[in-house]
């Protein structure tokens, strides 16, 4: 029975929005397997790991009844990878095969009872929808997703905090040893909410969101949230826990500031980076009036110093951190400038961009 004929394109991008979620390591074989279906002059592909559920639609001009069926979505993804660009290609499902045509080549694929694909039960919406534009979420997931912990004991931590606070939308996240927070305004005021989003959830969605003012809607539903954008659902299961209070954690009251431009610093930590120590990845920073010096060694006895003048007229200050900790948010942040604000040698110094309130990152300091 035919289920589609279609362009490659036109199978291959929404395949490819879902096939992110499916694990290779998995329970139950049908977690390996995505869902097709066809429904009138659409056809949608949906992919779970019982967490999250993704599903692409796309338009396709077979019309007919109503098919579904699930298939390896690994092994069918790699399959339209793989033919030329343009290949007209078609899809046969049959008794318990799907067979995938296109020109001379010939596939046939093992499928699974689409009634037995483990849809995720959507909850209950708690508030409106907030819609936005994909720029906006990717652009704050951007600027704070490298601070989530991994495999913390603290499952909390292995996430990110969303909070839609009046108007506007702030995002927090932190692995205990440093801490980013972005915010970007709203065009009006919402109910306020906090909800923290899963590791891989945040990272599916910064992959599948598009740097351009096409709209997002954004729902807050029942232990869950929906993100819907460009022909694309996802649904997620929330981490149910307490996120630290991240404003206690962001220093308000520091009094020495060292104001430096951010590619030559972080061309700097790179080069410097080259002799650190592999294990604690230490650097140190040795601040005197208008200088700046940049200390890495290691357990050779290999020492790399990099030295330049910077805006700083606070009390001399020698301050070691995770040298990766400072490398990710230079890397992750696009600012010509950026301000370091410090307390001593044993406070957290708070990197910010000039002018600009809705950017914040705190790393905790480290002996060396």
């Amino acid at each position: 029975m035919l289920l589609i004929k279609a362009n490659r394109e036109l199978l291959l991008k929404p395949l490819q929005s879902v096939t992110g979620v499916v694990e290779r390591r998995h329970t139950l074989p049908i977690l390996a397997n995505v869902l097709i279906e066809k429904s009138g002059n659409a056809i949608s592909f949906a992919a779970t790991d019982l967490e999250i559920q993704v599903t692409a639609s796309t338009p396709c001009e077979s019309g007919g009844e109503k098919l579904s069926v699930t298939v390896g979505a690994k092994k069918l993804h790699d399959i339209l990878r793989s033919l030329p660009d343009n290949t007209e290609v078609s899809l046969d499902s049959q008794d318990s095969r799907l067979q995938v045509k296109a020109g001379p080549s010939r596939f046939n694929l093992q499928t699974l009872p689409s009634e037995d694909f483990p849809r995720l039960a959507e909850g209950e919406a708690v508030n409106g929808k907030l819609v936005i534009s994909q720029k906006m979420l990717k652009g704050l997931l951007s600027l704070v997703q490298y601070s989530m912990a991994q495999q913390d004991i603290r499952y909390y931590l292995n996430g990110l905090l969303l909070v839609i606070n009046g108007n506007q939308l702030k995002v927090v996240a932190t692995d205990g040893h440093r801490l980013a927070f972005a915010a970007s305004e709203l065009d009006r005021s919402y109910e306020n909410r906090e909800v923290i989003l899963p590791r891989k959830t945040v990272l599916e969605l910064a992959k599948l969101l598009t740097d351009s003012e096409e709209p997002l809607s954004l729902e807050i539903l029942q232990n869950q949230i929906r993100f819907e954008f460009s022909g694309i659902s996802l649904i997620s299961k929330l981490v149910d826990g307490k996120f630290p209070d991240y404003t206690k954690v962001i220093p308000a009251n520091y009094q020495q500031r060292m104001s430096i431009g951010r590619i030559p610093l972080l061309q700097a930590l790179q080069r410097a980076a080259i002799l650190s120590n592999e294990k604690i990845r230490g650097v140190r920073l040795v601040l005197t009036e208008g200088n700046l010096r940049i200390i890495c060694t290691n357990t050779e006895q290999e020492e790399a110093q990099e030295e330049f003048e910077v805006e700083y007229g606070g009390s001399p200050l020698d301050i070691g951190f995770n040298i990766s900790y400072l490398l990710d948010v230079l890397t992750n942040i696009d600012a010509e400038a950026i301000n370091c604000d410090f307390g001593d040698s044993n406070s957290s110094v708070l990197i910010s961009i000039p002018g600009k309130d809705d950017f914040k990152y705190v790393v905790m300091p480290m002996r060396i």
